[in-house]
């Protein structure tokens, strides 16, 4: 297939992350790619980095006479590139290639949901979802029930793809995890939770630091913290500033920036993800479970697709954190039941089946736009 994704995206987040790998992934499979970022962003930065067929575009402008520039620019394109797949993983340029697939068609047009927001349920939106888009893909259970409920979508443009994870990369390193170990001092002992993530509200570092040191404080010394992660819309300062406030300033340790992320998750015994919103795609969550460590969560955006709900929290509420830290680190079998489900669930999450299924939308993309599936 000739495939354009349309990544205009100026961080590499979670959504950035999903149009990339898919893209890499599509390549190698023998497609041909064609990824359209904005310059100058850390998003195009990694396309290039990624070997991608990349091309910049002002698609986020809202000037209309650049407005205007840009749709000739799309239609030359698709005149040039002829998709059989364009792919919009933003919702910027999405009005713009709907206008093209409902004027011009040639191509079947792809609308991928891949952040935290639930759209608003407008005309607008209900015509471009149901009429003008062949699929809509989702990447967790809550925005598919939004999708149909509120914007009434129908069972046959709907579909759900979950960002998968590099099994291959990301696995249970024993000898690395000795290393790290040694590397912070964590003893045989221990039981070593871990969060991964930027710092940010968003990720609940404070509200992890609060339940670990309760948990100490009612005596589970053996529990220690080890917080994989860096300055961002938080500063480390801050974050040490919790830790000391609560006390655990030589019972945590935060890693910073590290190439051999994989070797550090293999040092943990278990992880959390208490992400008080977001987590659409939950990449950290699925590299925790790539690397054998089970994990509890709160029960926001994807999480309830990938953990059962007896390790699901609320978000936000340190007590019901606490508690289910408590029940991972003290509890045999329950940390073996969660491990046995987690592992279920992974085998499902490959690259490999990221990619199957990816193509099984496009197909069926296809077969909605009265256009011929591409039989490989």
């Amino acid at each position: 297939m000739r495939i354009i994704q349309v990544n205009n995206v100026r961080w590499f987040n979670a959504t950035s992350w999903y149009a990339l790998n898919l893209s890499r992934l599509l390549q190698e499979a023998g497609h041909e790619v064609l990824v359209l970022t904005l310059e100058g962003t850390a998003s195009h930065s990694k396309a290039l980095e990624m070997g991608l067929q990349v091309r910049t575009m002002d698609l986020n402008t809202s000037n209309p006479l650049r407005l205007a520039r840009v749709f000739g620019q799309l239609r030359r394109l698709v005149h040039d590139f002829r998709p059989d797949i364009v792919n919009c993983h933003r919702g910027e340029s999405f009005l713009l290639w709907g206008h093209l697939r409902f004027w011009t068609g040639g191509f079947a047009l792809v609308r991928t949901r891949g952040d935290q927001r639930l759209p608003r349920a407008s005309l607008p939106n209900r015509i471009l979802h149901r009429k003008v888009a062949d699929a809509v893909v989702v990447t967790n259970s809550a925005m598919g029930r939004h999708f149909r409920e509120r914007l009434g979508v129908p069972t046959e443009r709907l579909h759900m793809v979950l960002g998968g994870v590099d099994t291959h990369h990301f696995s249970f390193d024993a000898a690395g995890r000795s290393k790290v170990r040694r590397e912070y001092g964590f003893a045989d002992s221990d039981f070593v939770v871990g969060l991964v993530g930027r710092f940010d509200e968003v990720k609940g570092q404070r509200e992890t630091i609060q339940a670990v040191a309760d948990l100490r404080r009612q005596g589970l010394d053996r529990l220690k913290l080890m917080l994989l992660g860096f300055d961002s819309v938080t500063s480390e300062a801050q974050v040490r500033s919790w830790l000391n406030e609560s006390g655990l300033d030589s019972h945590a340790v935060i890693t910073g920036r590290r190439e051999d992320v994989p070797t550090c998750l293999s040092a943990l015994d278990g992880g959390v993800v208490a992400s008080k919103w977001s987590e659409t795609i939950a990449r950290a969550a699925l590299e925790l479970m790539a690397c054998g460590r089970p994990i509890v969560s709160t029960n926001v955006g994807v999480m309830p697709d990938l953990v059962s709900s007896h390790g699901l929290v609320p978000p936000g509420d340190v007590q019901s954190l606490a508690t289910a830290l408590a029940r991972l680190a003290g509890d045999d079998d329950y940390r073996a039941r969660l491990g046995e489900e987690q592992r279920a669930t992974l085998a499902e999450l490959t690259m490999d089946k990221f990619l199957e299924r990816s193509l099984g939308v496009y197909r069926q993309a296809l077969r909605m736009a009265g256009l011929k599936p591409d039989p490989a």
